[in-house]
């Protein structure tokens, strides 16, 4: 079910650890269509779509009246295990927040960062295979930290958990549709769903496409493909990785689960347990199946450049020393105990991140996705005769005679 290459076999390696967007063109076109139909049929359309596609019955937005009613119904440990999570969520996201600052660049000169949270921020919520009240606490309570003054969420058939993370994480507003209707919705409003400035949370396909689509009219965190796990490891426990394998696989028939180590012998005792553990079907089987694998490289170093290269979600590593090695990747998880299930939920550190190779340019959501940075600039008199040379200099360098003037008619004329 899980293959084994050699690091030499250079097409094969490829395939494993391949950074390539999935795309699928009819679901783009069709995606397009219905972004279109929302953004013009606004509260009709949504509907229309959302009564096709998501089964909707009763009205599109969730009363708050409702919401503490089902979160009632859920058992104890998930409503303290919410609690908990989102409390881990916070405590990070307050370290990740921008600070302010002003500084004194030269004389009479100075440049002052304030940091302005974004007005109204939509979160995605994947109503698929499984609810994922985890998916907004990542993106909700950032957002709340970041100090968004409304905070709306999305999701087709909300399961109780995910209402019950809505209160934990102070969404404001909760709206049972999905898929590229229910993105279109935020970025454009329609009367009953308000426009937002930026979505956040990942998708399937539908929700990637239209995404991509409202991404030159509304802010979005990232293209959200199949999710990735890249181990990297010489030693340790076999059984272990083949869970950690088969841990990401389940999420979808294409996600991607990859072992690279120098070691044979750890790569044979992986296989004989993911057979051993892997279910008879679903999609752990068919994503192992398509997308798993096991590099053989010489050497740990070998191993590194390759998990480098590939730019993954999670990256796994077995030591500190791996770790100081790791130049790109969406969120690294560093020694055996650091299982990386426990970061999809309860360490704190954000389960949102890059895919497809993204890595190469970002990490995962923070609290910084919610916030505007805009400097003040300052000059007084003393300060601009002091710039006036550079700016004039390069101004007129570029060909721009009136840039020049502009400071000029400043300096020349008091």
């Amino acid at each position: 079910m899980i293959r084994i290459v050699e690091a030499s076999d250079r097409t094969a390696v490829a395939a494993l650890l391949s950074a390539t967007r999935v795309r699928d063109a009819e679901i783009e076109r069709r995606a397009a269509k219905i972004v279109e139909d929302v953004r013009t049929g606004r509260d009709r359309a949504l509907r229309r779509y959302a009564t096709e596609l998501d089964g909707l019955v009763g009205p599109l937005e969730i009363s708050r009246s409702e919401w503490a009613p089902a979160a009632a119904t859920l058992p104890r440990a998930v409503r303290t295990a919410l609690k908990r999570a989102a409390l881990h969520i916070r405590r990070v996201a307050r370290a990740q927040s921008p600070r302010p600052f002003r500084t004194r660049v030269a004389a009479g000169v100075s440049v002052e960062q304030r940091v302005i949270p974004l007005d109204r921020v939509g979160c995605y919520v994947p109503g698929g295979l499984y609810p994922l009240p985890s998916s907004l606490l990542m993106t909700a309570v950032p957002a709340r930290v970041a100090g968004v003054r409304e905070i709306i969420a999305v999701s087709p058939r909300p399961h109780p958990a995910v209402l019950a993370a809505a209160l934990e994480a102070g969404v404001d507003r909760f709206f049972q549709v999905g898929g590229a209707h229910a993105v279109a919705a935020m970025a454009y409003g329609t009367g009953t769903v308000p426009r937002v400035d930026k979505i956040v949370g990942p998708g399937n396909r539908w929700v990637a496409a239209a995404k991509a689509i409202v991404s030159s009219d509304c802010a979005i965190d990232f293209y959200a493909g199949p999710t990735e796990i890249l181990v990297v490891a010489s030693k340790g426990r076999p059984e272990w990785i083949a869970a950690d394998l088969l841990a990401q696989a389940e999420h979808d028939p294409d996600a991607r689960a990859v072992l690279i180590t120098p070691s044979r012998r750890l790569a044979a005792g992986v296989v004989a347990h993911v057979e051993r553990l892997a279910p008879t079907d679903g999609p752990a089987r068919a994503s192992l199946a398509s997308h798993g694998g096991i590099i053989i490289t010489r050497t740990l170093t070998d191993a590194m450049r390759l998990a480098n290269a590939a730019a993954p979600e999670h990256l796994v590593v077995e030591s500190e020393v791996l770790a100081r090695q790791v130049t790109c990747a969406g969120a690294v998880f560093v020694g055996p105990w650091t299982a990386q299930v426990a970061g999809d939920y309860a360490i704190g550190s954000n389960h949102v991140l890059p895919t497809a190779g993204a890595a190469r340019f970002r990490g995962g959501l923070n609290a910084a996705d919610f916030v505007r940075l805009v400097s003040f600039q300052r000059v007084t008199r003393q300060g601009l005769r002091l710039l006036a040379p550079t700016v004039t200099a390069l101004a007129r360098a570029e060909g721009l005679d009136a840039h020049a003037r502009s400071i000029d008619i400043r300096t020349f004329q008091q």
